[in-house]
């Protein structure tokens, strides 16, 4: 055991006299110590119940013959952060969760970790972790919330912000409004729909990481409390077989967590944290092979803010592994995989049903043919830009128009507010890219008013940075280069054509190749004053096609 070296012989006295100050008895630091990493906090409603998935996951490790010790990470909460500086905040929190925990894992030697994430940032920066330090590992997340209800209808967070739209534009009342807010987020837990934080639970399961489950049972359900004790048994026969994170997060893992995320309709943030996952595996995990397996995936699942189905429909309807096997009947998944049960990932699927075509399609029945989500590149975006395919409206796959140009995502929201965008507009917010915001904050405020004022159908939305799992219609995010990196959105003027093609995956600036040539020739790159911690994000992170890692 790794502990042993800290653990064994007379010259560890020192080490086992800190032990026992710890409470711990001969008997338990003689066993497989392992690190519970609690991501408990009282601000995030994803993370509130998290001390309880933590007591239940330290007595199924202690069953199993471990000694659970537990350590914290941080979260932060995307919708109490979004449209203020606090979303500079959001993203690179993902770097200081996989350093931290590197540090706690590492320094006290524990054989074998529980990871209990939930939300956005949280679950990719410690499966980051995770493969670095490479000691047996299972996560069981704290679980999705329940969907709200208003007028017998159900409700999710992206429900919130589109109200907010609605009473801009004089469509509801300040007493509805409030009703939304009262009621759209019932419970604990990850907001319902297939938003970031249950795109990266249900990528967990997938990339076989995490049990069944893990990204669906709901966070009240006693199920999750029975998940989490078996998570906890489930390490400590890792710790047996010797099953570590980088034998499971192979690359042909992380492409089967890319096809699940094509049918089922992730997050675009996904394409964030899967290459920067794949890149703590050694993996390279690139654009352009995200739009060749979105080619080959069917979608299957049109779950909230795309559809009116939720993270609860889904679990009951076979969860994961059920659309996991619908995909396998076309061969779309590498079954060979070995997982956090011990098992192949086909020995885990195999009889999962589908019990619900309403809410997993069969896929001889698919949504579209083609995955949840779409690289689109041109000269706008040479290296990248992303688009959630499966939330946009048939009649804005394909869409041209005059830029509206907005050097950050505040000035946008104040124009949307006014009305001063009109159908046919496409607005450009910029300088919101990792290091040109810093941190590449969601743009959901925006686009969901975009939507609340019923300009969903014809208008577009494109940016350097990212937006929320929330986010529904024609917006593309990610546009790579960033402006803050020389790239060409910066030079777009007001009333200049932009052309989005969803189907060819192309965007483009329709504008004399000679003129953007003159422009990028004078064309200085905004700069802003920057202290602590994210001058230094701003100075090491890479761009938003390669994941936004720190270099």
């Amino acid at each position: 055991m790794k502990s042993d070296a800290l653990k064994n012989g007379p010259q560890n006295a020192p080490h086992r006299a800190l032990y026992h100050a710890l409470g711990l008895t001969d008997e338990e630091i003689s066993r497989p110590l392992v690190g519970i990493v609690s991501s408990y906090n009282e601000i995030v409603p994803g993370h509130m119940n998290i001390d309880k998935i933590v007591d239940a996951v330290k007595l199924g490790v202690a069953m199993a013959g471990g000694t659970p010790i537990v350590f914290p990470a941080i979260a932060v909460c995307d919708g109490i952060a979004m449209g203020h500086t606090g979303m500079k905040y959001s993203l690179v929190t993902r770097d200081l969760i996989a350093d931290s925990t590197e540090a706690m894992a590492l320094a006290h030697g524990f054989d074998a970790l529980v990871m209990v994430p939930n939300c956005d940032k949280n679950v990719p920066g410690l499966l980051m972790a995770a493969a670095r330090i490479n000691v047996p590992t299972v996560f069981v997340s704290g679980g999705p919330m329940l969907a709200g209800r208003v007028d017998g209808a159900k409700t999710s967070f992206s429900s919130i912000s589109e109200a907010v739209g609605e009473f801009n534009a004089g469509k509801i009342s300040e007493e509805k409004l409030h009703e939304y807010e009262c009621k759209t987020c019932p419970t604990c837990g990850s907001c319902s729909g297939m938003y970031t934080a249950n795109s990266m639970n249900c990528l967990t399961e997938a990339l076989g990481m995490g049990l069944k489950g893990n990204g669906t049972v709901p966070a009240v359900y006693s199920a999750r409390i029975e998940l989490a004790k078996r998570a906890g048994m489930a390490v400590m026969e890792l710790v047996r077989k010797n099953i570590r994170p980088r034998d499971i997060m192979t690359k042909e893992a992380l492409l089967n967590a890319l096809t699940v995320d094509m049918a089922l309709g992730c997050s675009t943030n996904s394409m964030l944290h899967l290459p920067a996952i794949a890149h703590e595996c050694d993996v390279e995990l690139n654009l352009d092979i995200a739009n060749k397996i979105s080619e080959k995936t069917p979608n299957l699942c049109h779950l909230a803010p795309a559809g009116r189905t939720y993270i609860e429909e889904l679990d009951e309807a076979g969860g994961v592994y059920a659309v996991m096997n619908e995909l396998n009947k076309k061969g779309l998944i590498n079954t060979d995989c070995i997982t956090v049960t011990g098992k192949t990932v086909g020995e885990n699927i195999e009889n999962c049903r589908n019990l619900n075509h309403d809410v997993i399609r069969p896929i001889e029945n698919p949504y579209s043919e083609t995955g949840g989500i779409a690289v689109l590149r041109g000269n706008l975006a040479p290296e990248g830009s992303v688009v959630k395919r499966s939330a946009v409206l048939p009649e804005m796959l394909k869409h041209e128009g005059p830029a509206r140009v907005f050097d950050c995502e505040e000035d946008a929201q104040a124009a949307i507010n006014a009305g001063k965008i009109i159908p046919g507009d496409v607005v450009v917010i910029r300088y919101e890219g990792p290091k040109g915001g810093p941190g590449m904050r969601e743009m959901l405020n925006p686009t969901s008013a975009i939507m609340g004022m019923g300009l969903g159908n014809s208008v577009a939305l494109i940016t350097d940075g990212r937006f929320s799992g929330a986010t529904r219609g024609a917006c593309v995010g990610h546009i790579s280069p960033e402006a803050a990196s020389g790239g060409l959105i910066g030079v777009i003027e007001e009333g200049d054509i932009i052309s989005i093609d969803i189907p060819a995956n192309k965007i483009e600036l329709k504008v004399d190749d000679a003129v953007l040539e003159e422009r990028l020739k004078s064309f200085v790159p905004k700069k802003k004053e920057l202290s602590g911690y994210l001058k230094r994000y701003a100075e090491m992170v890479s761009g938003g096609a390669s994941g936004a890692i720190l270099n």
